[in-house]
């Protein structure tokens, strides 16, 4: 596309001022729905240029619209600004100043990029058509930040919005790289919890107790045997019970044991039926030794579902900015959850990961996000300003007035 020569280089002369950005977030992190230091840093880098800006109720986003005063489409563009409750390891010089918070998955890049993004294609208003929505989103992280956003009226500041897009660095992936999918990208994200009431006693008469111990240790066992056996091996679903508790010593059988995991799958009828054979499954289990058992789901984060064709747009679009070798198709949907896919459900669009992987380590070697000794190759960032810059670009590029 002419629209996008020499766009990558462009993008580069905003690296520095990203980098600057993003190390300063990261030394600041924040999590969940208040973050006011973030917002701060937002509303000062987009200050004078000139666009429409809007702060949230219940969360502290900024949604800032680019309206260049000409028909044309609406494109949405997102960046998450939270971070994770997770010490930090890394001992780079701007490392989180905040015990027991670190920005891990890569956030801070994101409203780097974003930022840079604004200041790049209001330096193009002359190229671009209609409006730019930029959305800074907190509460990414299980707080439900997106859904909040849209409660507030993200999508009724235009007419309509034509596309969305988002953009989240990965440290697995090679620095620089884009990696995407049509359809299921990303997975749902729900919770399962179940308590086990039994009957407690002396640990050497367990025959005069009800111990819940054994039936928990059941119920974990064969909801792994449920997931193979009822859960279509081609729309797959994860079940994992990460956290158990019961008994208080070595010789006391206690009256409870309560669990909690999480349940993963790519399509809405696993989900839905994971979710009723997992409470089946508990509680049948429990009802079978005579103990009473209660299991619940609370329902989080739907799949992410990128359309197929503005899936393909984007990649056509990266593999002209950065070289047909740098963009690849995942393989498979990848099983963590975003709330991006919120946006993704009222508008056709879709999300890319953008390599991040630092220098001294192979693909899916380095730490992941999520871990605390995670750091990324800044330089990447150019590729995320070109690529956000990118499709607005190319998506005014095509606009033909009716």
């Amino acid at each position: 596309m002419d629209i996008l020569h020499g766009l990558y280089d462009e993008a580069r002369g905003y690296l520095d001022p990203a980098i600057a950005v993003r190390r300063e977030i990261h030394a600041h992190p924040e999590v969940g729905l208040d973050l006011p230091v973030t917002q701060a840093v937002v509303m000062r880098e987009l200050e004078g240029l000139g666009l429409e800006v809007h702060t949230g109720k219940s969360l502290s986003s900024v949604t800032a619209i680019l309206d260049t005063g000409r028909e044309g489409p609406t494109v949405l563009l997102r960046g998450d600004m939270d971070a994770l409750p997770l010490q930090e390891d890394t001992g780079l010089e701007f490392a989180s100043r905040i015990d027991g918070v670190m920005h891990a998955c890569c956030h801070d890049s994101h409203v780097a990029m974003l930022v840079e993004a604004a200041k790049l294609l209001k330096a193009r208003e002359h190229d671009v058509r209609g409006k730019v929505i930029f959305m800074f989103q907190p509460g990414e992280e299980m707080y439900f930040g997106a859904k909040l956003m849209i409660n507030e009226g993200l999508l009724s500041y235009t007419e309509s919005v034509d596309v969305a897009f988002a953009i989240h660095a990965s440290p697995l992936l090679p620095s620089g790289s884009i990696m995407t999918k049509s359809g299921a990208f990303m997975a749902s994200a729900d919770e399962i919890f179940i308590d086990v009431q039994g009957h407690g006693g002396h640990a050497s008469m367990p025959h005069v107790a009800l111990d819940p111990i054994p039936v928990a240790c059941e119920i974990v066992s064969n909801l792994q045997t449920m997931i193979t056996r009822k859960i279509p091996a081609f729309d797959p679903a994860v079940l994992t019970i990460a956290h158990i508790t019961a008994g208080t010593t070595t010789n006391v059988i206690p009256d409870t044991a309560s669990m909690e995991g999480t349940l993963r799958s790519v399509s809405q009828q696993t989900r839905e039926l994971v979710a009723k054979e997992a409470v089946r499954v508990a509680e049948g289990i429990g009802a079978a030794h005579g103990l009473h058992v209660t299991a619940r789901v609370e329902f989080g984060y739907p799949v992410t579902v990128n359309n197929h064709d503005v899936t393909v747009w984007v990649s056509d679009i990266a593999a002209d900015l950065l070289g047909q070798d740098s963009v690849v198709e995942s393989p498979s949907p990848i099983m963590g959850a975003e709330d991006f896919s919120y946006v993704l459900n009222e508008v056709p669009g879709a999300m890319v990961f953008l390599g991040a992987c630092p220098d001294g380590f192979g693909a899916w070697q380095a730490p992941g996000n999520h871990s605390n000794l995670m750091v990324m190759k800044e330089e990447c960032m150019s590729a995320g300003i070109a690529l956000y810059a990118g499709v607005v670009l190319a998506k005014s590029a095509e606009f033909v007035a009716p």
